[in-house]
């Protein structure tokens, strides 16, 4: 399974289009987010070509809603097929959650139950997805903020055997390990150690709100200390993955988010060489 891209990326926002197009930025790779291109023409479309002619790029979905009881949309899985072939991204991901009921979105990437029918569920509808688009889907773990009586098993031993039953691969969300180890008081470090290396393309890293005896994650914050470290943790143990800063809201200049991505390089580096 290995990457067809390397290196350190950002998500392209609106506000950074005309820096992208005005000169090269020190940036392997950029994630879209479907959603925003998934329309007839535009200024959207207008620049994801201009840029993707010089930028590899990876494709982030909101909307797949893989955990739902909804049937697969398959207007959605149509549309977003034919944006795959346009881009010809290195990956397409979505989060592994649920998004609405009865066809109704609740825009918020809701958690699921930890449970073998859960599980059965997932790779079921994970594996005719891949059948359609004709490739992986890569998953996305979500931060959370409330657990089910009905869990069988913890979040990180759920998702390393949907990666198996599904054979799929995995998004891991640094900033949403810590907010859910925070919020569900338990061992970020024994989650990454769950997490198979070859399954893992692409790391986030994000910020959250602070309070106090919970996180929110708002991804609209720096990436904060305890993230760092827990990101070191994660590349030490799993080696060199692509890895992304995600900023949301409060989007800042280009510049501030280019010292966080040259920050994820520097600790990549140094803990890929203590490892050596």
């Amino acid at each position: 399974m290995s990457n067809p891209i390397s290196g350190f990326g950002l998500g392209l926002r609106t506000e950074h289009y005309a820096d992208f197009v005005a000169a090269p930025q020190p940036v392997d790779w950029l994630e879209i987010i479907s959603e925003n291109y998934l329309v007839p023409g535009g200024k959207p479309l207008h620049f994801l070509d201009r840029i993707r002619a010089d930028y590899p790029m990876v494709m982030h979905g909101v909307s797949l809603s893989i955990g739902s009881g909804d049937a697969l949309d398959m207007g959605y899985l149509r549309e977003l097929k034919g944006l795959i072939s346009r881009v010809q991204p290195a990956w397409v991901s979505d989060h592994l959650c649920w998004t609405g009921v009865d066809h109704h979105n609740l825009h918020d990437l809701l958690p699921m139950p930890c449970t073998e029918a859960a599980l059965r569920h997932l790779v079921d509808r994970v594996q005719r997805v891949q059948d359609f688009l004709g490739r992986r889907l890569v998953l996305e773990n979500v931060s959370s903020y409330v657990s089910f009586a009905a869990d069988e098993m913890s979040e990180w031993q759920f998702i390393a055997e949907l990666l198996r039953r599904a054979d799929c691969q995995l998004l891991l969300d640094v900033n949403n390990v810590y907010v859910s180890s925070v919020n569900h008081r338990f061992d970020a470090l024994a989650y990454v150690d769950a997490m198979p290396p070859e399954r893992v393309v692409q790391i986030h890293l994000a910020g959250h709100e602070d309070h106090g005896e919970y996180l929110i994650d708002t991804h609209d914050h720096p990436v904060c200390e305890a993230v760092w470290r827990l990101y070191d943790y994660t590349v030490a143990r799993m080696g060199p993955k692509p890895t992304m800063i995600e900023r949301d809201d409060h989007i800042p200049p280009l510049p501030e988010l280019l010292a966080e991505l040259a920050e994820a390089r520097r600790r990549q580096d140094l803990a890929v060489a203590v490892t050596i």
